[in-house]
């Protein structure tokens, strides 16, 4: 062994934390530490036997206090906190900080102290391209009658019984039967109803899921009647759709206000005739439940991703989240968008992975559903092209991209099957189909802003910046000029994107870049909005990017706690196992900083969501619940329903949703002005509510009813007073 030099000196220092803390408290004592210097240990050199190549064996890597992953947490945690709102000039120091948390991470990265768990295996599997053509042909005859039998955008019993069929034939026709799985327990339903006793078996893991799940339903429901409190002319046009439906009209797309598609209104109006009524609470629930239901493919997708751990932790995140939570708190068909998203990622994913004919049809049905929901969905049969498209740079041989292309195109067809009744409405109806849409993206409402060539890297940058930055200034379902994200979330999110793309440029995973990929494919409804570049961003356009950001979220997460708890060799293997007495702080270590970072990000969603939000939404929102409620007390005192107005005045309430709140759903209870003389030739009670701005109606009201009774409601919300003026029968 050779003589240490003064690099060994400087190396035994500086080789990791442990080492540089004693060297200082050495130094401080006034110690020699010039015996710590050791020379460099031998590296063995063997010749390979097969090539007579050098095989360099190198000593395991060493297991220091993980003093880089603390570092990079703590300085992406300072740079999105300056990121806040209202921010300052402190706002460049937090990119400042962001970049060195980068540096670091990929330091610790190179260094082997930040350990990514590895994606599923690809599982190759042995495609059956057989085709019951008996079943198959019936599917086509059965889907020909259901396009020609959806004429005249209607429902009927004959055409949704051909839709059904022509659905069971073709899932007939290409779906393979699979031998049940024999890893999977055997459930014998009789014997569990007629035992005598039941053995039920509780693990911590079980109770720390059945705490997320109680964590998260709390989130989402608590206090739903009231946050968000009222309604807008959105939920009018929403609310007047499912009336229609209970008065027996069964639309296949409804052309209210540019037009929606069925799925949720459907829904809705099946809830309300079951449980809560026309109201606004059964908007609000359909869309949490859309919300919840989200949140099992984003476990699932996190498995794929690399572990259970990672699912998990992204549908906790997801889950306490202010962004998903406040687009489905506003009770529109916004959830539907990540709803129907989540699915067609994971068996587009999970199909490609195991070469599943099964998971493609899947993923079809999905598609196809989900372009009966909502709008922005529409962006998916391209993003779904897309990601084949990566898939295809990154396939193996010809055979592989050969076989992938008849993958998509059997997920195309499936998705068609789905969507029959909206191509039929889209053929008869096609300017009111995609005006919405190209009302956005075109110049049909108004010439573009701007060429092209300003207008997509603007969007793009603007789109990009949503979720640390600025998501936007819809205040009806987010809150304007904050980040979509919290503080943990946000810093977790670009630690996720930093690993996802060092990890792609070293293994070249078709996976990692759909992931990362994922994210602005899924943002295109908001960043197309070229005609009207200021709505980019928009959380609800932008809903189904949820899915990919909180997985980079838990990523990043699932990483940091790996570089806490878990070191490994350099040859891959886990070193876990070995020396745990000297590692038994880590896991407590990793405990700890997860529940301080769970903590905080509840603590700051929970805030926004139920103070900023709330608040900002109640002075920003008409009261027509309250004049619903004055409304409501002039029917019981025997007031007729048909003799309350509302005279409209421009930029205040929607004049449809006071009889929504007072349980008279269906009605428009706005009178102009010039009509109000006509109500002199009715009979009975009469009552009238309008603005304190509207010095003409109260004028002609006295005039015409000069024994009227004249009143101030006094709203709870400052500024939202308004006039009732009430006339009895005897007038």
């Amino acid at each position: 062994m050779s003589e240490p030099t003064v690099l060994d000196y400087v190396k035994s220092i500086f080789k990791d934390w442990n080492s540089f803390q004693s060297f200082l408290q050495a130094l401080f004592k006034r110690e020699d530490t010039t015996q710590w210097a050791k020379p460099a240990e031998d590296v063995t050199i063997q010749l390979s036997p097969e090539t007579d190549t050098e095989i360099v064996q190198e000593p395991p890597a060493p297991k220091s206090f993980p003093w880089r992953t603390l570092l990079v947490l703590f300085l992406a945690l300072a740079g999105q906190q300056t990121f806040e709102p209202p921010r300052t000039s402190m706002a460049n120091l937090g990119i400042a900080l962001y970049i060195a948390a980068f540096g670091m991470a990929i330091w610790a990265y190179l260094r082997g102290e930040w350990t990514m768990t590895p994606v599923s295996q690809i599982e190759p599997g042995h495609e059956d391209s057989s085709i019951r053509r008996g079943p198959f042909i019936l599917a086509i005859l059965f889907s020909a009658a259901t396009f020609v039998m959806m004429g005249g955008n209607k429902f009927t019993s004959l055409n949704i019984t051909l839709w059904i069929l022509s659905i069971v034939f073709f899932l007939r026709a290409f779906w393979l039967s699979e031998p049940r799985s024999t890893s999977l327990p055997r459930f014998d339903l009789k014997s569990f109803f007629t035992s005598t006793e039941w053995n039920i078996r509780i693990t911590r893991s079980a109770l720390l899921v059945f705490a997320m799940i109680a964590v998260i339903v709390f989130f989402r429901t608590y206090r739903l009647y009231d946050v968000p409190p009222e309604m807008t002319s959105d939920h009018a046009e929403k609310l007047m759709d499912v009336y229609d439906i209970t008065q027996g009209q069964f639309s296949i797309y409804f052309p209210r206000n540019t037009g929606r598609e069925p799925l949720y209104i459907y829904l809705c109006a099946l809830f309300a005739e079951l449980f809560t009524g026309t109201s606004f609470l059964t908007l609000k629930v359909v869309a949490v439940i859309g919300g919840l239901l989200t949140l099992p493919y984003i476990y699932l997708l996190g498995k794929e991703f690399g572990s259970t751990r990672i699912g998990l932790l992204a549908v906790l995140f997801a889950g306490i989240g202010y962004w998903p939570s406040v687009i489905e708190r506003f009770g529109l068909r916004i959830s539907f968008y990540p709803l129907f998203a989540a699915p067609t990622l994971y068996y587009i994913i999970r199909g490609l992975r195991r070469e599943n004919r099964n998971d493609f049809i899947l993923a079809g049905i999905a598609l196809g559903i989900g372009l009966n929901g909502y709008t922005p969905f529409r962006i998916m049969p391209f993003v779904v092209v897309a990601l084949f498209g990566v898939y295809l740079l990154h396939a193996r041989d010809w055979q592989a991209r050969k076989q992938s292309m008849i993958w998509l195109g059997l997920l195309a067809f499936t998705s068609f099957i789905f969507f029959i009744p909206l191509a039929r409405y889209m053929i008869e109806f096609p300017d009111m189909f995609v005006y919405r849409a190209f009302s956005r993206l075109s110049t049909v409402e108004r010439p573009l802003p701007a060429p092209l060539w300003q207008l997509i890297p603007l969007n793009l940058w603007n789109a990009a910046k949503e979720f640390n930055w600025y998501n936007g200034d819809i205040w009806v379902h987010s809150i304007p000029g904050r980040p979509a994200l919290d503080i943990v979330s946000g810093a977790l999110f670009l630690l996720g994107v930093t690993l996802m793309l060092i990890r792609y440029v070293r293994s070249r995973s078709w996976m990692d870049l759909m992931l990362l990929l994922a994210v602005p494919f899924f943002q295109m409804p908001s960043i197309l909005s070229l005609a009207f570049p200021e709505e980019n961003p928009s959380l609800n356009r932008t809903g189904a990017a949820i899915v990919p950001v909180f997985l980079l979220v838990a990523i990043g997460l699932d990483t940091l706690l790996n570089s806490i708890h878990l070191r490994e060799k350099a040859n891959g293997e886990s070193i876990m196992s070995e020396n745990r007495r000297a590692m038994g702080q880590r896991p407590l270590l990793a405990g700890s900083i997860f529940i301080l970072l769970f903590l905080f990000s509840f603590a700051q969603n929970y805030n926004l969501v139920f103070h900023t939000y709330y608040d900002q939404y109640r002075a920003s929102a008409w009261n027509s619940s309250e004049m619903g409620a004055v409304m409501k007390g002039f029917m019981d005192r025997g007031g007729s329903v048909d003799q309350v107005w509302i005279v409209p005045f421009p930029f205040w309430v929607d004049t449809r949703l006071a009889p929504f709140w007072a349980g008279a759903p269906g009605r428009d209870i706005a009178i102009a002005p010039d009509n109000i003389p006509a109500t002199v030739e009715l009979s009975g009670d009469k009552l009238f509510m309008f603005t304190l701005d509207d010095a003409v109606t109260m004028s002609e009201l006295k005039r015409l009813y000069p024994q009227g009774t004249l009143s101030q409601f006094h709203s709870a919300v400052p500024a939202h007073d308004f006039y009732v003026y009430q006339i009895p029968a005897s007038q």
